[in-house]
């Protein structure tokens, strides 16, 4: 366990270093979004197209994998909306919530975190994560979102929309041009080569730092808005999915698949409970600003995961080390 804590330490620190810095105002509140557009529109994607390309195609194309990984998100979604909907918390809330529940932070920690404890043997099924989360996931929570107006605004309108948000994102589209390069043996030339790996080396530290600062603002903003206090129910039964049902449920539809012929390896199913162990995705937080959606709760349910997952997380890795 302590070998695994060497492990895991310096990202969750990261984490901390960026919330520290925001709360003590070293960095101000107004630059975190400029310095989360850096990692979401340059460094993290050079990270994932170079993963992606460096990948064998059939790790990008595994459809077990997919299939068995999105019906579990799909059920933390719909228990999650399930257990949260009441008078005062309606569908933008409670989708929202449920995308805290079903999103993990793969992309900003995830991926370098696997990589430090697998290898990079592990990046394709992180991947084929991401590409459930970031295209049906978020687009079902999105859409699902909307109904508090469906009368107003109509389902196939928040449906284009969220369809819109997944177009506007550069993730897939890195991921997908990585997996182009991965089948065509197609290589970057030397000098943009070069940038690429530049940017993709800064992803991992200014990711976890960005993710600190970015669950501080958060906290702050929310503290300074009028209204009611936030209910412990209202938010630590999300934070529980998160980090506990989630790979709970991955693990036993994982191995129930494999017994019923799916073609899982043990590594992906591995891979697959991390990544469900991970805790919550920090930029759904900066979604329910822009959807109007409860901040306050959406991003205490962030950073109980994120704290608690520094244990929670590492008993998973030891978990498959028994």
């Amino acid at each position: 366990m302590l070998e695994i804590l060497r492990v895991t330490f310096p990202f969750f620190a990261l984490v901390l270093c960026g919330y520290a810095a925001a709360r003590l105002r070293l960095l101000p509140l107004e630059a975190i979004p400029g310095l989360n557009g850096f990692v979401l529109f340059f460094a993290l994607p050079c990270m994932l197209f170079r993963f992606g390309s460096g990948t064998p195609i059939a790790q990008l194309l595994d459809a077990g994998v997919f299939f068995t990984y999105l019906f579990c998100a799909l059920v933390v979604v719909g228990f999650s909306i399930a257990i949260s909907l009441n008078a005062r918390i309606r569908w933008n809330d409670a989708s929202l919530g449920a995308l805290v529940a079903a999103f993990p932070n793969t992309g900003f920690m995830g991926v370098p975190l696997l990589v430090a404890l697998l290898g990079a043997q592990a990046v394709g099924t992180a991947i084929v994560t991401i590409v459930v989360d970031l295209v049906i996931t978020s687009s079902l929570c999105v859409a699902l979102s909307r109904m508090d107006a469906a009368g107003e605004h109509g389902a196939a309108v928040a449906a284009r929309k969220a369809l819109v948000g997944v177009l506007r994102n550069p993730m897939p589209w890195a991921i997908s041009l990585g997996a182009a390069f991965s089948f065509w043996n197609l290589e970057l030339l030397g000098p943009v080569a070069k940038t690429v790996d530049l940017l993709a080396d800064a992803a991992s530290p200014v990711a976890l730092f960005t993710i600190g600062a970015v669950l501080a603002r958060s906290a702050m903003l929310a503290h300074e808005q009028e209204g009611e206090p936030l209910r412990t129910a209202d938010y630590l039964p999300i934070a529980l999915v998160k980090l506990v049902l989630h790979p709970v449920l991955v693990l036993l539809v994982g191995m129930t698949a494999i017994q019923l012929g799916v073609q899982i390896t043990a590594l992906a199913l591995q891979v697959m409970v991390l990544v469900a162990a991970l805790p919550s995705a920090s930029n759904v937080s900066l979604l329910a600003e822009r959807l109007g959606a409860d901040n306050g709760r959406i991003a205490r349910i962030i950073l109980v995961t994120t704290a608690a997952a520094f244990l929670t997380f590492s008993g998973a890795v030891a978990f498959f080390k028994m």
